[in-house]
C-alpha cells in the first residue's frame, strides 16, 4: 500500500485529541474513521475529506482542492486536496475540521452483505 507517511503523520498530530478515532487501510490508502466513519484519508499523496455536500462547491474553490475522481465520477461531499492546498498546519487543520464538523452529521454506511442465490 503506498501513501504518504510523512501525511499521515501530520494527520495523526492533528486529531490525536480525538476521541473514538481509529485507522484503516483502504482504497489502496489510509483512511481514518471517526466515530466508525469516514472522516479523513490519504490516497498516495492527496488529503482525502468527507465535508458536508453543502460545502462542496464552495471547497472546490480553495487552493489544490479538487472533486475526489475514485471511481470515475463526481461524489458531492468527497474532496481531495494536494500539497498546495495542505501545506501549513493551519491549512491541514482547516480541511480536517470540515471533516470532523460533518463527521458529527454523516451517516455510517450500512455493513456490506453477500448476496445469497435464492433457493429452489
Amino acid at each position: 500500500m503506498v501513501y504518504s507517511e510523512e501525511l499521515a503523520i501530520r494527520i495523526r498530530k492533528s486529531i490525536a485529541h480525538l476521541e473514538h478515532c481509529t485507522e484503516k487501510e483502504m482504497m489502496g490508502g489510509l483512511a481514518f474513521m471517526l466515530n466508525d466513519k469516514m472522516c479523513v484519508g490519504i490516497l498516495k499523496d492527496e488529503l482525502l475529506c468527507r465535508i458536508d455536500p453543502v460545502r462542496h462547491e464552495e471547497a472546490l474553490t480553495q487552493t489544490g482542492c479538487r472533486e475526489m475522481d475514485f471511481t470515475g465520477k463526481s461524489m458531492k461531499g468527497w474532496i481531495m486536496v494536494a500539497e498546495e492546498g495542505m501545506k501549513t498546519k493551519k491549512l491541514l487543520d482547516g480541511w480536517i475540521a470540515l471533516a470532523i464538523e460533518f463527521n458529527a452529521k454523516a451517516k455510517k454506511s450500512k455493513p456490506k452483505t453477500r448476496s445469497t442465490k435464492a433457493k429452489k
